[in-house]
């Protein structure tokens, strides 16, 4: 488990722009269980959520089309929240970051460590919002 005040900074990031904090395992199935859209983030400290997936996601949302809900669970602090959405991503096996498009509770779209690590932040903005269109 990560420092509270060290991750906080990366929590806030996503804050700042609408994500809610799913903390535990019931959060996480209750935003899951509404209808309509639900992107969900697993955040992470290391440095490509810092460069890549955390600022195309933010880039992402400048677009006509948003899901419903955004939400973000913190792999190495939220365990129990980071488990429960992982459990959701399945076939994908778990990697941090990584980010998931969710429609009516049925994973749609789904972008993992290594769509995110070494590409810039544009190109994840880019492919979350081709999916935005699409499912959204």
């Amino acid at each position: 488990m990560y420092p509270a005040e060290m991750v906080q900074p990366m929590r806030d990031e996503l804050k700042a722009v609408g994500f809610d904090e799913l903390a535990d395992a019931s959060e996480v199935d209750a935003a899951l269980a509404k209808e309509g859209t639900t992107l969900v983030v697993v955040n992470s400290v290391c440095g490509c959520a810092a460069a890549n997936a955390r600022p195309g996601v933010r880039m992402s949302l400048a677009n006509e089309k948003n899901p419903d809900q955004l939400t973000t669970v913190f792999a190495g602090v939220d365990r129990e929240a980071t488990d429960a959405a992982r459990q959701q991503m399945v076939p994908f096996p778990p990697s941090s970051p990584s980010i998931a498009l969710f429609k009516d509770g049925e994973l749609v779209h789904m972008l993992e460590r290594h769509h995110i690590e070494g590409r810039p932040a544009e190109l994840i903005a880019e492919n979350l919002i081709e999916a935005y269109n699409t499912h959204c």
